[in-house]
């Protein structure tokens, strides 16, 4: 019987997550802070544009979290720090240069934490590459921000020393020039929805993408404990997106998508968390095990060649692209509170 269907390694992503969204809303903070404190027209215009990015990347951080599959608490030495610092922004005792200052090392953390957690999921699963890639967007606009910071806390230094502006010259340019590339780079390489709301289609997709990588991997293992931890995802990768998508996109699609249908949906979805559940009691050394997951595999795959076909074909046909914005916010908020009730509390580690 599967009986421990978290890993180690796999929770200790999950808790970086939850430091890098930490973080990244003190930085949509103390973005907003330094709008109100700024005086310089082009610095305000950068911070203004930096502060749109990374209003967008929490949600990107948001979705990636959801699609990860395992909710967490962030460090209690990251929440430290991040009250720290926050009573310092709202503070008088450090200077504009002082803060962003404090702000760009913020930024140095939160590019190095995007860097460690790819590296990490190169050494757990293809799986969780897949659900971490929209952190390349995140990473590489977070990389472009640092150098324009570089270029404001020049700008402001040589005034706090001198009175004076600074000369920019050749090395403003260079900044300039290695900020724009990253953010292009960024761009090119993620190919996501980076400059919009992803759409449910999307969202489906991609946990369509994440299982069948998963099932690859625990068909392609010999290790009893790679096997139980790849279908203890499996089992709450599926379950949690059955159950948003029940509770919100089968009522949704219903009218349009037509009764019988959306019920072969249902029906289908039914018969897939019996099968979990009699896997789940089986022996992963026993050599029933991976059969019952190839017939699990099997019924999974057909499911999703329906709703990314006809499904999918449906929702274009009928709903707008806000509306399908709406769903697909409402279907990740659906899954979160399922993944959390999975794992018992943020911090639990069984299901």
């Amino acid at each position: 019987m599967v009986t421990t269907l978290d890993d180690t390694k796999r929770n200790a992503i999950a808790m970086k997550l939850a430091d890098m969204k930490l973080i990244q809303q003190l930085l949509i903070e103390n973005e907003q802070l330094f709008l109100r404190e700024s005086t310089d027209a082009e610095i305000s215009d950068r911070l203004r544009k930096m502060l749109e990015d990374d209003q967008k990347n929490q949600g990107v951080l948001e979705t990636t979290i959801v699609q990860y599959g395992i909710q967490k608490e962030p460090a209690q030495m990251v929440e430290e720090m991040c009250n720290t610092i926050r009573q310092l922004m709202q503070g008088s005792q450090l200077s504009f240069y002082e803060k962003i200052f404090k702000h760009e090392l913020l930024k140095h953390q939160q590019v190095m934490s995007g860097v460690v957690i790819h590296k990490a999921a190169q050494k757990v699963g293809a799986d969780v590459m897949a659900a971490i890639s929209p952190l390349n967007t995140v990473n590489f606009e977070n990389r472009a921000h640092q150098e324009q910071l570089k270029g404001i806390l020049e700008v402001l230094g040589v005034r706090e020393l001198t009175g004076q502006d600074a000369d920019h010259g050749i090395w403003g340019r260079v900044q300039d020039a290695i900020a724009a590339f990253s953010g292009a780079v960024g761009s090119a390489v993620t190919q996501t929805s980076d400059k919009k709301d992803m759409n449910i289609q999307d969202v489906i997709r991609m946990d369509h993408n994440k299982v069948n990588i998963l099932f690859t991997e625990l068909l392609q293992s010999n290790d009893p404990q790679k096997i139980q931890e790849y279908f203890g995802q499996i089992y709450k990768d599926l379950t949690a997106h059955a159950e948003a998508e029940e509770e919100v996109v089968y009522p949704r699609v219903r009218s349009f998508y037509g009764e019988s249908d959306t019920q072969e949906l249902y029906d289908e979805q039914a018969q897939m968390k019996r099968w979990l559940e009699e896997i789940r009691a089986i022996n992963p050394s026993a050599s029933e095990f991976k059969d019952r997951v190839r017939n699990l595999m099997d019924l999974v795959g057909d499911h999703i060649r329906q709703e990314e076909s006809k499904m999918f074909a449906a929702i274009r046909n009928n709903l707008s692209t806000e509306q399908t914005e709406q769903l697909a916010t409402q279907f990740k908020a659906a899954k979160s509170r399922i993944q959390e009730r999975l794992g018992g509390t943020k911090t639990g580690a069984n299901v």
